[in-house]
């Protein structure tokens, strides 16, 4: 069952990030011949450890500097994202010291859109108190590209928080094929 879970999903992080009705269609044959499905029980299990993943990931992040860490801030951005079947914008919003203040989904969207307004990044970020802001959302198809709507808003932003002393330190987008960054690709 094992192997067939992986040929179906391509992934351990994806069979875990796996909806629970797409888990239980999946079926097998075990070495006699008998057709085996994943049960019910199963599928929660899966859905289970997926949950506790993402919050062991989550727990090593908090309190701790998020940018100092690039591999961890990876880590937890693809834990949270990778395998989200709907586009989702996030912004993590940090303190003097890049330590994590908030997580917040701020806007939820189709399979290749989430709207997001800069005014509503700056107005959280001024009532959290937060210095600075990682940007981050996820791209269903798993291609981390960013597209041009994605270049210009991030620009957008960065301009509102130059004028709030609210510093934009990234713009990471996150895709089964890895995670890009805006500010690596020179994007802003």
């Amino acid at each position: 069952m094992a192997k067939t879970l992986l040929a179906r999903f391509g992934s351990i992080s994806a069979v875990l990030a796996a909806p629970e009705a797409e888990l239980l269609r999946v079926e097998c044959l075990d070495a006699s011949g008998r057709k085996l499905r994943v049960g019910a029980e199963t599928a929660l299990d899966l859905r289970a450890l997926h949950e506790a993943a993402k919050r062991v990931t989550l727990g090593e992040t908090r309190d701790r500097t998020v940018i100092s860490s690039w591999s961890a801030l990876l880590a937890y951005v693809r834990v949270a994202l990778a395998h989200q079947p709907r586009e989702q914008f996030r912004v993590l919003f940090l303190d003097r010291k890049n330590q994590l203040i908030a997580d917040e989904v701020m806007n939820e969207g189709t399979v290749d859109h989430a709207p997001v307004y800069p005014r509503e990044i700056m107005r959280r970020a001024l009532e959290l108190s937060s210095s600075a802001v990682i940007l981050v959302h996820n791209h269903p198809s798993g291609d981390p590209t960013p597209s041009r709507a994605d270049i210009e808003m991030t620009r957008e932003v960065v301009s509102a928080g130059r004028a709030l002393r609210v510093e934009v330190h990234d713009h990471l987008i996150v895709g089964r094929d890895g995670v890009a960054s805006l500010k690596a690709l020179g994007l802003f």
